[in-house]
């Protein structure tokens, strides 16, 4: 279980209207600071900067899609420990056992409800293994 408190989320989606509608919604909670980015080029950029507690990564994107950042965060010691929610269409059974393998956080499925993202995230933030805790 994770104690410290979930204050910065980078959200990773090249869908312009669905950064727009995700900042809101995450906004909803004030103890949150949120950057959104709409490739996974820029945000391994800005994550070293931004420093966020956890990172909310579209699966689809064009050029490089989200497992390929997370196997680059992993592969980086100062990202390889932050906590990966990924955020997708796609879920059929194999896909959910492949994110599980990959070991993300967890998997928000779109289309999902803006006004429950906010406690969705904080639920997966707290139930955060140790292994994942950023030290």
């Amino acid at each position: 279980m994770n104690t410290k408190p979930l204050t910065k989320i980078l959200v990773v989606d090249d869908d312009p209207d669905l950064l727009t509608i995700v900042k809101y919604a995450l906004g909803l909670d004030k103890n949150l600071t949120v950057k959104c980015l709409p490739s996974a080029e820029e945000a391994l950029k800005e994550v070293i900067v931004f420093q966020p507690d956890l990172i909310l990564l579209d699966v689809m994107m064009p050029k490089m899609d989200g497992v390929t950042m997370l196997k680059i965060l992993r592969s980086q010691s100062p990202t390889a420990s932050i906590p990966v929610v990924f955020f997708t269409a796609r879920v059929t059974e194999d896909e959910l056992k492949a994110y599980k393998d990959l070991q993300v956080q967890g998997v928000i499925i779109k289309p999902f409800d803006p006004l429950s993202l906010a406690k969705q995230i904080q639920e997966l933030w707290k139930n955060a293994e140790i292994s994942l805790k950023i030290s």
